[in-house]
């Protein structure tokens, strides 16, 4: 069997970005290279770089391109604030919605046994190290709501627990001009429990 062509391989290297199926990766070959040669050259350019240099931050586990990322490293933090998420991407979507001032813990995922994801892999020794320091005084859960999501919020507040360390979660329930017809079940009744008064 001959090896395939040069577009073929640029439409399967295309296909290993979450979302991209056959015809995305074809449509994005074919733009490169009948109408952005140059985009094409700095997309390789910098995809290269950041696959040889960007790494996690020490502190964090975020991605940078530093031992230790800007936030980690500005004076301007508050420091007694420490944020959980899952990934780096959900420290990026904060920052953009958010006055959220405090520090952030990536875990890089959630528990999932079933997947060979336990708290060795999700960092835990990095945080119950970041919080025997004592600076931390309100530990923040921002994972996701679906059971892996909730296991790992019930593990670190226990984790917490240890230390004196207030534990918060974010809210869940309806979004901003969500209308109560269209909200799934479960959303709305987790929702409805966590009720405040007005």
């Amino acid at each position: 069997m001959s090896e395939p062509s040069l577009l073929q391989q640029l439409i399967e290297a295309f296909r290993c970005l979450p979302g991209v199926g056959p015809k995305s990766a074809t449509r994005m070959a074919f733009h490169i290279l009948e109408r952005d040669r140059e985009g094409g050259r700095r997309l390789a350019s910098v995809l290269e770089q950041a696959v040889e240099q960007v790494g996690h931050c020490a502190r964090c586990r975020t991605l940078t391109e530093h031992e230790t990322c800007r936030l980690c490293a500005s004076p301007q933090r508050d420091a007694s604030k420490l944020c959980v998420v899952e990934n780096p991407t959900d420290v990026m979507a904060l920052e953009q919605a958010t006055p959220y001032s405090g520090l952030y813990f990536v875990l890089g995922g959630r528990l999932s046994p079933l997947d060979g994801i336990g708290p060795a892999e999700l960092g835990m020794t990095s945080l119950r190290e970041r919080l025997e320091q004592g600076e931390v005084k309100e530990l923040i859960l921002a994972t996701t709501t679906t059971v892996e999501g909730e296991a790992t919020a019930h593990y670190i507040s226990e984790l917490a627990g240890r230390y004196d360390v207030q534990v918060t979660r974010i809210a869940h329930g309806v979004p901003l001009g969500g209308e109560l017809e269209y909200v799934d079940s479960g959303t709305l009744a987790h929702a409805f429990a966590g009720r405040q008064q007005v």
